[in-house]
Parts: structure tokens; sequence; C-alpha cells
């Protein structure tokens, strides 16, 4: 998979899991207060008498609330393998391939652990499933 030369010095490891360890933070954060939100906004309404476009309104809010949350826990799990990675020395270089990740990728993107090119394909991949369980 990788060289017996670390492909990576100390002090960008040492930055990057410094970068990581505040995303993960960040993430953590995120989605409890979102989740926190929801759960005020369902024990709000709970018992109120209410219009139909009101509830389609939050039910909207919540969904597209629900999607961030996804999105977050997705990047959070990316995040924290990442940071798996750091520890086995293995940060830079694909999951799915072994291919090193392009230093540009884990500059724009510390979490990255896959190239470009299998991330879009595993997205399309997820988007393609996701199509076909809206229609089922």
């Amino acid at each position: 998979m990788n060289s017996k030369a670390p492909r990576f010095d100390k002090d960008f490891i040492a930055r990057k899991r410094k970068q990581l360890t505040k995303l993960r933070d960040e993430l953590l954060n995120s989605t409890q207060a979102a989740e926190t939100e929801e759960e005020s906004v369902n024990s709000e309404s709970a018992g109120q008498a209410h219009e139909n476009e009101d509830d389609a309104q939050r039910l909207t809010s919540l969904e597209l609330e629900g999607t961030l949350v996804g999105r977050d826990v997705l990047r959070l799990a990316r995040t924290e393998r990442a940071l798996e990675k750091i520890e086995d020395g293995t940060y830079g270089f694909s999951d799915e391939s072994g291919a090193p990740i392009p230093i540009d990728r884990l500059e724009a993107m510390p979490e990255a652990i896959y190239t470009v090119a299998e991330q879009k394909a595993r997205d399309s991949i997820d988007a393609s499933q996701a199509s076909l369980g809206k229609r089922t």
C-alpha cells in the first residue's frame, strides 16, 4: 500500500491531526445542535392546533435539516477514519485502492479517504441507490 518511508513529515501530520480534531468537534456540535432543535420543534408543536400549511413547512424544514445532519454524519465518519489513518500510518492513501491521495486534496479536505475519482464513483452509486429508494 505505502512505502516504508513516511509519505508526510511530522509537521504536516500534526497540522492535519489538529485540523481533523477541530473538524470532528465542529461536526459533533453541529449535529447535536440540529438534533436539539428538531426535538424542540417537535415538542413545541405537540398538542397545538395548526394548519396543514404549517405542517408542510415544518416537515420541509425538518427534511432539509435532516439532509444536512446526514451529510455531517457522513463527514464525521470520514473525519474519524482519517484520524485513525493518521494513527496507523496510512493517512493520505485511499481506503479503496491504496493509491496516494494528492496533497492538494488533503489540504482542501483533510478528511479525504478516497481519491477524487473514487469519491465521485461512490457518490454516483449513492445517488443512484437513493433515487431507487425514493421510487419504491
